[in-house]
């Protein structure tokens, strides 16, 4: 009788990222980021030289080989990472069908599906029916909030928050107030617009009682059609309120007759472990506006609202591209993965972040506060602990530092690194990622 060789275990190979080939931009890259600068548009940041040319996972390779730990997913959009297989295959396979036909006006089974979709996923459960509108962005779908809340209400007045980005279109831009650069030379804007300071634990800033002050010297509460809030602020500076902050809102919009609008599209789609920043806070809100990661990349967005406030005419509202059959796709794809297994890696991952990150807390004076949920975490930096004095000089290096030794990051606020990876991060990348962190916080304050 033949005796049975042992089948030895394959060790499983160190992956090949972060790899610096040659000190970024390299050649290529200078190349592409020279023809940029001739010719695309001077509005555009560019925070730093990543020409990228391809990816898998939540690494990122640019044009000269150099590959990188992806820690900001391209704004919190890349979902479900670079060349995720489940997403290749929808967006191949609908692209092989038809690319467009105008949802506004005819019918196909992707837009219905995807509408359907988001309804049975839509906050607080069961309890109520929800309809769904499909755009191409985040922003678009802020423009059309505005108008079904003006339409459903019959009121004019709206109230977003400091600190608060929803867009750079006109009534997006009105509710913004994260940077003056957004705004100023663009006037006039909105009218009916009322910003309140939003609710910020580590600064000190209660958000709750400057809403009975608005309501008490400026207008009535009966006068407001909608408030326009950030569940966990991201532009602002990846701010997580008190629970008691949303709550609060939600009782003065149910005392007064008032729309309560989350903008999810930075937070939604399991950034924060949960498919909604709302079923984390369990606050339900009567339209949820979503983009970013709905579609792993490709450009789709979507308004969320119970079937009740949702009660705009036919024709009132529209849009040539939104609900694009490759975008409807690509979101059922990317749903079908973050709520079947994304969610908790999210919730995982997140959570070794942060231990590592309040690990580096303890070693670097200069990091003020570790916060987050999920894989939506902000890094306060600051110059002073003692009086909180942001530090803008120093995040603008660390992103610089981080991208010369393979890792990708991105600042917000005024001195806050923004951590929002893709979700299909796994462990290698989170304690690699630290690690080189911690070895560029040493050198920025040695």
């Amino acid at each position: 009788m033949a005796t049975k060789t042992a089948i030895k275990p394959t060790k499983t190979a160190k992956p090949d990222y972060p790899r610096i080939a040659v000190p970024p931009p390299g050649p290529k890259a200078q190349k592409i980021i020279a023809l940029d600068k001739e010719y695309t548009s001077p509005s555009y940041i560019k925070e730093y030289g990543l020409v990228m040319a391809g990816g898998k996972g939540a690494m990122v390779e640019d044009v000269d080989g150099n590959r990188y730990i992806d820690w900001m997913a391209g704004i919190a959009v890349s979902a479900t990472g670079y060349n995720h297989p489940a997403v290749v295959k929808a967006v191949q396979e609908q692209a092989g069908k038809f690319l467009h036909i105008c949802g506004t006006d005819f019918y196909y089974e992707p837009m219905a599906k995807l509408c359907q979709k988001l309804a049975q996923l839509a906050p607080g459960g069961a309890k109520e029916k929800w309809r769904v509108f499909l755009s191409n962005s985040g922003a678009e779908a802020v423009e059309g909030a505005v108008k079904l809340a003006r339409c459903h209400t019959g009121r004019s007045r709206l109230i977003a928050f400091d600190g608060a980005f929803h867009g750079r279109t006109y009534a997006a831009l009105t509710l913004t107030q994260s940077k003056v650069k957004y705004k100023e030379g663009f006037g006039p804007f909105l009218p009916d617009v009322y910003h309140l300071p939003y609710d910020y634990p580590y600064a000190g800033i209660d958000g709750i009682a400057a809403a009975q002050r608005l309501f008490e010297r400026e207008v009535s509460p009966r006068e407001i059609a909608a408030v326009f809030i950030e569940p966990f602020q991201g532009e602002g500076g990846y701010v997580m309120p008190r629970p008691e902050f949303l709550k609060a809102w939600r009782k003065i919009c149910d005392d007064n007759g008032i729309l309560l609008i989350f903008d999810e599209i930075q937070t939604g789609v399991g950034r924060t472990g949960k498919m909604w920043a709302a079923d984390y806070f369990g606050v339900t809100p009567d339209v949820l506006l979503t983009a970013k990661g709905l579609g792993s990349g490709l450009p789709i967005g979507a308004i969320l609202a119970k079937e009740r406030v949702m009660t705009w005419k036919q024709g009132t509202h529209g849009t040539t591209f939104g609900g694009n059959p490759v975008g409807c796709a690509a979101a059922l794809a990317t749903l079908a993965l973050v709520e079947g297994e994304l969610c908790e890696n999210a919730r995982k991952m997140g959570e070794r972040l942060i231990a590592g990150l309040r690990k580096l807390s303890q070693k670097f004076a200069c990091i003020g506060d570790v916060r987050g949920v999920g894989l939506m975490i902000g890094v306060e930096f600051v110059k002073d602990r003692a009086t909180k004095e942001p530090a803008g000089e120093l995040t603008h290096e660390l992103e610089l530092r981080a991208f010369s030794k393979g890792l990708l990051l991105l600042s917000c606020g005024k001195s806050v690194i923004r951590v929002a990876p893709p979700l299909v991060l796994n462990a290698y990348d989170v304690d690699t990622g630290l690690s080189i962190l911690e070895e560029c916080l040493r050198e920025l304050t040695a």
